[in-house]
């Protein structure tokens, strides 16, 4: 008797796991029928494919003119490709939804899959590792922006060539790398399957490689700094546009054999568009300027008009001033027992203003 009750529940367990199988095979069958299973089920996401244009210098046509200069390494002693700048650490994805507060969503450079609001958005897209850049106006994607930090150097008396009427320029430190794209009107949409938003990140910021070439008394020299003026003060994230407003970029420079060296990173030129637009900026006065410190202690300050080479290298390229001296008088005044390398600039260091 109780062998006979043991077959009869198995035979009822049995029948029950075969009846679970079956419903589930048939609930799978079609995926319109299996939305209670997560992978199946209609989500708003969709997936971010992020790809990055390293080009430290673009001209108007997106052109990159220096990239066929064949005498490129014997000239300038390194490769074309060592300016290219690096992918960055993140990406950062800025939501402005119609309905609802905005949004930021970070994620690793190559892009992630991502969810929004059901909707119209207006989404912006930068990378989330700089150190130097400073988002403004990121309340709205028409004003959001990004510019940098202010810098001051006592010793710096402003761009001898500007107009008197012109505005005097702020003096901001050099911008690290940004790479921007944005999309105008993205609506969000319940898709059961992945779909894949291509982004092509493009460079916001561009470098210029600075000679101060010299011609005589570089053995007095001990040290050397720039400043460039006339560049953007900011860039826009909707479009890629610089802002109107004019800064002085501060930056140290190198001493080499032929005279003094500058890897210069800036927005570009102010009020130009981003990519494969004409420009219809007005002229603008770009001075360049090196401070040197002679080995004995004394300052001297050399000035350059550079504008003609700006005009033709809007964002990123190379600028060259040549014929710079240094008198015997000069550099032999005093004797050279002060050590430069000790005191550095004193009590004209550069001072980077901290934020607000």
């Amino acid at each position: 008797m109780i062998k006979v009750i043991f077959k009869r529940n198995v035979t009822r367990i049995a029948t029950a796991f075969a009846l679970v199988a079956m419903t589930a095979l048939s609930s799978c069958e079609h995926k319109d029928l299996c939305f209670d299973h997560d992978s199946h089920s209609p989500k708003y996401k969709f997936r971010v494919e992020a790809t990055y244009q390293q080009e430290w210098e673009i001209r108007s046509d997106g052109s990159t003119d220096w990239k066929n200069f064949s005498a490129w390494v014997d000239t300038y002693g390194m490769q074309y490709d060592d300016l290219r700048p690096l992918i960055p650490a993140g990406l950062r994805m800025h939501d402005f939804p119609a309905l609802g507060p905005s949004d930021m969503i970070n994620m690793p450079a190559q892009g992630d899959v991502v969810g929004l609001r059901p909707g119209k958005h207006q989404l912006l897209f930068y990378n989330n590792d700089t150190e130097y850049i400073v988002f403004d106006d990121m309340y709205s994607y028409a004003a959001a922006k990004a510019t940098t930090r202010t810098r001051t150097r006592a010793s710096f008396l402003g761009n001898p060539f500007q107009k008197q009427t012109d505005a005097k320029e702020p003096t901001v430190a050099m911008p690290d790398m940004l790479y921007g794209n944005f999309n105008e009107e993205y609506t969000s949409e319940r898709t059961v399957e992945e779909t894949v938003m291509p982004v092509t990140m493009h460079p916001l910021v561009f470098k210029y490689l600075v000679r101060y070439e010299f011609s005589k008394g570089l053995q007095y020299v001990g040290l050397v700094r720039g400043a460039l003026s006339g560049m953007a003060s900011a860039v826009y994230l909707n479009s890629g546009r610089t802002s109107a407003e004019a800064a002085t970029l501060l930056y140290d420079c190198t001493l080499q054999q032929w005279g003094a060296q500058a890897i210069v990173t800036s927005f570009g030129v102010p009020d130009y568009p981003n990519g494969y637009y004409t420009s219809t900026r007005a002229p603008r006065s770009h001075a360049l300027n090196l401070e040197v410190r002679l080995k004995n202690g004394i300052i001297k300050n050399f000035y350059f008009d550079v504008s003609d080479q700006i005009a033709k290298q809007p964002q990123g390229g190379v600028i060259v001033v040549k014929g710079i001296e240094i008198s015997d008088e000069d550099g032999k005044h005093g004797g050279s027992g002060f050590d430069v390398n000790v005191d550095g600039w004193g009590e004209f260091e550069d001072v980077d203003m901290p934020l607000k």
